[in-house]
């Protein structure tokens, strides 16, 4: 759901802008609450795994495909400050190396794919919890609903911006109507991947999920046929101690297989927004990106002839770039973080 340059007007696109920008100025300070020593070497990890996932498009009907967004992955595994983080670095990774999704249009895109889908998921996630037995099968249940909302969420975002200020004259209950219905099929991708995604690191891992904190699961007994509660058992003190290096070298791996191997076989049909914006004639004043000449551009390798290793370049030079610049962005928060508290332990000496 990339959003090039020329299909939203300026004025639209700069009020665009500053609101991500504040978006993401409000997320800064957020995330310091978010990461910790255990979270924030994973949180450039979650970055570089949606942007390995988002290149492998899948078919959801004929001549269609769709990828993830990544925004409620992003919020339920490091939290929702965190995760617009993690898609805005995304999003800036892939605009400003590959030409994918408009300069003037990044505010845009922040928008929709990032903030959106981050909040939408986020908020719906916590409800369902709330409703929902606490337990870790309830979290991979929630992410996978949260998940499946978040995309025609963003279309309708989408949506709304193109009324407000596209630059073609189009019937907008056309474009809401092709947006959403399309959108509802890229969703339940984009539940699947998260869900299993989200189930897979609670099973070797739930204290590192942000979504599943303080959930337990009693332990039940059988006692004259009937199931009881067990007794209470102390917590494992070594289990926030334990390393992440295992998930950490576990997810980067697999970030750099999908997008050095298996993106190659990723369908090649234009993505929702692509074709609603050919059926609809919103493309008719596209205009060239202005990183098009990047060595980069469409994932590929420039003067690399072999489709196949172009493109397995591309995608292990952008998973490495998205978590440099990620963890270092990370680095930073929690870094302020940690300066921050003695200041906030004076305080509260002070308030006593």
């Amino acid at each position: 759901m990339h959003v090039p340059d020329g299909f939203i007007d300026a004025p639209v696109s700069a009020a665009a802008g500053v609101v991500a920008a504040g978006a993401v100025a409000v997320s800064l300070r957020g995330a310091r609450r978010e990461l910790d020593e255990r979270t924030a070497p994973l949180a450039g990890l979650v970055a570089a795994f949606i942007f390995a996932v988002q290149m492998l498009n899948f078919p959801v009907a004929a001549g269609t495909s769709g990828h993830l967004l990544g925004g409620a992955l992003a919020a339920i595994l490091v939290g929702p400050y965190t995760g617009v983080l993690c898609v805005t670095v995304v999003l800036l990774m892939q605009g400003i190396l590959f030409a994918d999704g408009g300069l003037t249009a990044l505010g845009v895109n922040v928008l929709d794919m990032g903030i959106t889908t981050t909040v939408v998921a986020y908020a719906l996630f916590r409800g369902l919890l709330g409703v929902l037995p606490r337990t870790r099968r309830s979290v991979t249940a929630a992410s996978f609903v949260a998940a499946l909302v978040s995309v025609p969420a963003a279309a309708c975002v989408f949506t709304l911006i193109y009324w407000i200020g596209g630059t073609t004259d189009i019937p907008i209950g056309k474009v809401f109507t092709a947006m959403v219905g399309v959108h509802v099929l890229i969703g339940i991708g984009e539940a699947v991947i998260t869900a299993l995604t989200v189930g897979a690191v609670i099973a070797v891992r739930p204290d590192l999920v942000h979504g599943a904190r303080g959930l337990t699961t009693s332990l039940k007994l059988r006692v004259d046929g009937e199931l009881v509660d067990a007794p209470a058992r102390q917590p494992l003190a070594p289990v926030a101690a334990r390393s992440h290096r295992g998930i950490w070298a576990t997810g980067l791996v697999t970030a750099l297989v999908l997008a050095g191997f298996v993106s190659y076989y990723a369908s090649a049909n234009p993505d929702g927004l692509e074709k609603v914006a050919a059926d609809q004639g919103i493309d008719k004043k596209t205009e060239e990106h202005a990183a098009k000449d990047s060595p980069l551009a469409d994932y590929g390798v420039k003067d690399v002839s072999n489709a196949r290793i172009s493109g397995g370049l591309a995608g292990v030079i952008g998973v490495g770039a998205t978590i440099v610049v990620g963890s270092g962005v990370f680095y930073v928060v929690r870094r302020r973080r940690t300066q921050d508290a003695p200041d906030d332990t004076t305080r509260t000496s002070e308030n006593v």
